[in-house]
């Protein structure tokens, strides 16, 4: 009986695994689903709102990757930063010349989501963009 039950709690936990989609629109490991990401709109330019998530991340953490993605025009960029040993996605997009909306996700390296640390980086953005 214990061995069915420990069997059925193991098939459930492998079901459970899988990849979710990154702000950064790459895929990610994931353990656990449902909310993991914040955003913010800025009036801002998006530079500006880039350079100032490039900073804050840098000074929690460390960027690992910076990138444009292809499939979208120069009105978006992202970043992948380390900041806590969790993986960081940052996605800085032009909504119209004068708003930039951010979207910040953060991971651990066992796939959990971390919301604390994602509405803490996105209030520094805010905090850096009024500096």
């Amino acid at each position: 009986m214990r061995k069915t039950i420990v069997a059925a709690f193991a098939a459930a936990a492998l079901l459970s695994i899988g990849c979710v989609s990154t702000v950064s629109d790459t895929h990610t490991f994931a353990l656990s689903y449902g909310k993991d990401s914040v955003a913010g709109r800025y009036p801002r330019t998006l530079d500006q709102v880039y350079q100032a998530a490039a900073a804050v991340i840098t000074v929690n953490g460390v960027i690992m990757n910076e990138y444009i993605p292809h499939d979208n025009t120069n009105a978006v960029r992202s970043l992948l930063g380390r900041v806590n040993d969790r993986k960081v996605w940052v996605r800085v997009e032009s909504i119209d010349p004068k708003v930039t909306q951010v979207d910040v996700q953060a991971r651990t390296k066992w796939g959990t989501r971390d919301l604390d640390l994602v509405h803490e980086i996105e209030k520094e953005i805010a905090l850096k963009l009024v500096q």
